[in-house]
């Protein structure tokens, strides 16, 4: 099963937080959250609002970018892994977008001077 978008940004809080050796109790406090909360969306049960990761970041003082590439990586893995159990290539898996598919949109300017 494919990986979340929620359960790895749980994961990724969880670490952050494990890692500063601070409990779901002292972040939820910060963070003005409740700790059940707080709880769900660790463990990728709860889809948190872009406010809420924001809070949660500043208590764990942490950027929310770093947050997101930590996210972003763990994505990509889960999808490099999928693809080699499964003997597809992840660049031709389901997301990919064939040559002949692909549009090419003209910078502002070209389309300015076309216009003239």
């Amino acid at each position: 099963m494919a990986l979340l978008l929620r359960e790895a940004l749980g994961d990724s809080l969880r670490r952050t937080r494990v890692a500063q050796s601070r409990t779901l109790r002292e972040v939820s406090n910060t963070a003005r959250v409740s700790l059940g909360y707080l709880s769900e969306v660790e463990r990728g049960r709860k889809e948190a609002s872009s406010e809420l990761l924001n809070a949660i970041c500043d208590a764990l003082d942490v950027p929310l970018s770093d947050v997101l590439f930590d996210v972003s990586e763990s994505l990509t893995d889960t999808m490099a892994s999928a693809a080699a159990s499964t003997g597809v290539s992840a660049e031709h898996g389901a997301a990919h977008i064939s040559d002949e598919t692909r549009v090419v949109i003209p910078a502002p300017s070209a389309r300015a001077l076309a216009a003239a």
